[in-house]
């Protein structure tokens, strides 16, 4: 398996799914700001997008991918796909009884999630209608859930990972409409929501069928094999989304602040997840599949070297992150929202919350790196009991921190969770002998760390002599040069090798006949 040219596929289309996301984002700050209506509609989008951070990006590829893989290899192609069809049917059935549920119930699920909305107010009731509207997209993102975690298995990532670039170009369209109609974006948007839920799961179950692998309807059945994977998956829902799950409880407390606290929050993370999907996401979704052959195969080393190479990579993309989100904040806050309703106060608030998430950065990519060493090997379970460890210290660095913070608080107690969260994990893999720090991998990240704080210093330096530049000038001046600076440290410093990043643009081989690379 080559680790760097699958997560540089999946990563390369994350990326532009994060990059289509900013114009998305940069299009409702300028139509909704951080008013009540933008209140709301990140509280019906956090809980849409939940389950499709946990099921798409962890749970059910934790679960799912170990179990199909082996019985691909171990009983064949016609009792794997006999496999995919029994979790597509079952979930199916689970999700009709969960949305149905949930919209019946959705007045108290957003007073649980955003218990500062005052039931008698606007943002109350807007948030509980557009619930309504994007909640069934949790039904249509699980199910494509499915479709993905058979690509990935056979080695297929391309499809899956440019579904969510749909959901963005939906959003966009419905952004124009509503600024062409001079409506209330927040409705628009609500069902575009749900209309990109049905594009993307149309996309994968194409790309699936191609790939020799048709999702159909049959019969339900919990059978032994349904069981295992649901005790897979119900506590990897917990142990791989602790992220996500942080962030429900970030939306929970930022509710009770004044009006404007759940937007700086979401455009502050929307900045953090560019290099956490295009680098953490890419990185645990190619890494699973390899772990799990090498596991099988009974060739611990290959998995233990598979690990280790992974965090490198991922350290060599987030910690130079970290650090210039650390030092120019504002600037870029200002060039990608400050414009239309979005305005100083909202760039100050917004650009704090994002320096306090960039601490946690590189953690956030270790537990998706991490994460992987558990599941490949069918534990799900000690991840969950760390998760839920993780939550409380979450809880308890908020209270202490949102007091003198705010909402800025609120993130940097995510960020401390997190690292709590990659350190149990590193040390329980290490304990196990499952994970082993290499010469080679300390040598690379004391290179990482020199470079980034190489650039750090340049872009320091550079953002006061532009001072008097418009932000977007500014940070056309300030990305290319802290990169530039940053590579050449890096690769003067050894920190990667030339014929590692050449690798990633070589021709792969002709896959076979149906595999959508």
């Amino acid at each position: 398996m080559n680790l760097l040219r699958a997560a540089a596929t999946v990563g390369s289309l994350t990326l532009l799914s994060r990059l289509t996301g900013f114009l998305r984002d940069a299009g409702i700050a300028f139509l909704l700001g951080a008013s009540a209506a933008a209140d709301a509609f990140f509280v019906a989008f956090k809980l849409a997008n939940l389950l499709r951070r946990l099921f798409a990006e962890g749970a059910f590829n934790a679960g799912f991918v170990p179990l199909f893989a082996r019985t691909l290899e171990g009983e064949g192609e016609e009792a794997a796909r006999g496999f995919a069809n029994a979790a597509f049917s079952l979930m199916s059935l689970v999700l009709l009884l969960v949305v149905l549920a949930a919209e019946l119930a959705m007045p108290w699920v957003v007073a649980a999630l955003a218990p500062g909305f005052a039931p008698e107010s606007e943002r109350y009731a807007l948030a509980v209608e557009l619930s309504r509207i994007t909640f069934p997209y949790l039904a249509f993102i699980s199910l494509a859930a499915i479709a993905a975690g058979v690509l990935n298995s056979v080695g297929a990532f391309a499809a899956a990972a440019f579904a969510p670039v749909l959901l963005n170009l939906v959003l966009i369209a419905a952004l124009v409409c509503a600024a062409l109609a001079d409506a209330h974006a927040a409705y628009p948007l609500a069902w575009g929501v749900a209309a990109a839920g049905v594009a993307q799961l149309a996309l994968v179950l194409s790309a699936s069928a191609r790939a020799g692998f048709p999702l159909r309807l049959v019969r339900p059945k919990l059978d032994g094999r349904m069981r295992r994977l649901f005790a897979l998956v119900l506590p990897g829902a917990l142990g791989a989304g602790v992220y996500q799950l942080s962030l429900v409880i970030d939306t929970w407390f930022a509710s009770r602040l004044p009006e404007g606290a759940v937007s700086y929050l979401f455009y502050a993370d929307r900045l953090n997840q560019l290099p956490l999907g295009a680098v953490g996401v890419a990185l645990a979704t190619a890494l699973l599949p390899g772990l799990a052959r090498a596991l099988r195969a009974g060739r611990e080393d290959e998995a233990r070297r598979l690990q280790t190479r992974a965090i490198e990579v991922g350290m060599l993309f987030a910690v130079p992150a970290t650090v210039a989100f650390l030092t120019m904040p504002v600037t870029l806050v200002e060039a990608l929202f400050g414009r239309g309703e979005f305005d100083a106060q909202a760039v100050v608030a917004t650009a704090a919350a994002l320096a306090a998430f960039a601490i946690g950065l590189p953690a956030y990519v270790l537990v998706k790196v991490l994460a992987p060493g558990f599941f490949a090997r069918e534990d799900t379970r000690t991840p969950v009991l760390i998760a839920a460890f993780c939550l409380l210290v979450n809880i308890g660095a908020i209270l202490a921190l949102v007091g003198p913070l705010a909402h800025a608080g609120i993130a940097l107690a995510t960020a401390i969770s997190s690292w709590t969260n990659a350190f149990l994990l590193g040390l329980l893999l290490w304990w196990r002998g499952e994970l082993r720090a290499d010469g080679r991998l300390a040598r690379r990240l004391g290179a990482i760390v020199f470079a980034s704080a190489l650039m750090g210093g340049a872009l320091s330096g550079l953002e006061r002599l532009a001072a008097g530049l418009p932000s977007l000038a500014r940070l056309s001046l300030l990305v290319p040069t802290g990169l530039v600076v940053y590579f050449a440290a890096a690769r003067w410093a050894g920190a990667f090798h030339g014929e590692e990043l050449r690798s990633l643009f070589r021709r792969a081989p002709v896959p076979a006949a149906g595999d959508d690379r």
